[in-house]
């Protein structure tokens, strides 16, 4: 939006008075996406980024002469890293659309050699050119629950895409601010916050569902994952996650109540046993004993203010990694 005022202001033919005389100037469109680029325009977009990619060829996207490019939170060359590897697109393609401020971020399966990825990505557009390009990726072994095969051979919930009727929609704001509640309450998560979530709630993490799953992990002495959001949350389990900072919240689609984020967990090493709200004591063994950062893209479907599903791409990264996008440091 803001790149189509800037140009609607270039187009606006200027009179400059001189004397009796005017004196016009006219500017036109700097690149081959329309200025008013609408959702089957940005996924569009997403679908010929993707073609590129596994062409290996930058060169066939309408690029800023200035884009920024990273990958897993790294600014780099465009061209450079996964640009070289990838292989092929996979069957799971996810994308959200921001019309208003012309961005789109996608979560899609990607073969590299013979392994499977999971990519997040977002563009973002600006008269008419790609400026930004941010992309994340799991891939085996990035540490968590996954289903590599599984994701790739789904489709997203029809939920995602179900329309608020107009009279219901709330602002950009309200919706950033329910998806960050979510994140106040895992930032050393105690079972006492106020949290946001429907009674229908599910997340997805790394193409696997982790609530109300009780065959993930059925052995565990205490398997949150067969719990509900809000079990999850009221537990205290999550206190392990001992910070989250850099959080964004790049894309925002009122239509659809879904906002797409951008934060980095931090696990500080220190949390070796948890008192959970029901006076259990549950040891985290050997998985969080050393200091670790989770970097983490994550999609929230919101309706009448809570959330009813959650799809997070995630992979664990080296400790207090900074965003080269900035962000929110704090709450």
């Amino acid at each position: 939006m803001r790149g189509r005022f800037v140009l609607i202001g270039a187009v606006i033919c200027l009179a400059v008075v001189t004397g009796a005389k005017f004196f016009t100037l006219t500017v036109s469109a700097t690149g081959p996406i329309p200025i008013d680029c609408n959702r089957a325009c940005l996924e569009g977009l997403a679908d010929q980024y993707l073609a590129a990619l596994v062409a290996h060829d930058p060169k066939r996207l309408p690029l800023a002469s200035d884009v920024k490019y990273t990958e897993q939170d790294q600014a780099m060359d465009l061209g450079d890293g996964f640009w070289g590897t990838a292989t092929a697109i996979g069957g799971y393609k996810h994308c959200f659309s921001d019309v208003v401020m012309e961005q789109v971020g996608c979560m899609v399966t990607m073969h590299e050699g013979e392994h499977m990825v999971i990519m997040g990505m977002r563009l973002r557009v600006e008269l008419g050119r790609i400026t930004e390009i941010e992309t994340t990726y799991y891939r085996q072994g990035g540490g968590g629950p996954s289903d590599f095969t599984g994701l790739d051979a789904s489709k997203p919930e029809s939920i995602w895409f179900d329309t608020v009727p107009p009279a219901q929609r709330v602002s950009r704001q309200q919706l950033i601010t329910t998806a960050n509640m979510y994140f106040a309450g895992l930032e050393n998560n105690d079972g006492k916050g106020v949290y946001p979530f429907a009674d229908d709630c599910n997340r997805m993490e790394n193409g696997i569902r982790t609530t109300n799953n009780p065959t993930l992990s059925p052995n565990a002495p205490f398997n949150a994952f067969a719990m509900s959001c809000m079990d999850q949350f009221k537990s205290g389990y999550y206190a392990v996650v001992t910070r989250i900072h850099h959080r964004r919240f790049p894309i925002v689609d009122e239509e659809r109540g879904v906002v797409w984020a951008y934060v980095i967990f931090d696990q500080n090493g220190t949390i070796h046993t948890i008192k959970l709200t029901n006076g259990q004591t549950v040891s985290m063994g050997n998985i969080f004993n050393r200091p670790s950062s989770l970097e983490v893209t994550e999609a929230f479907k919101i309706t009448d203010g809570k959330i009813r599903r959650i799809e997070m791409v995630g992979s664990g990264l080296q400790y207090h990694l900074n965003s080269a996008w900035g962000g929110i440091s704090d709450k």
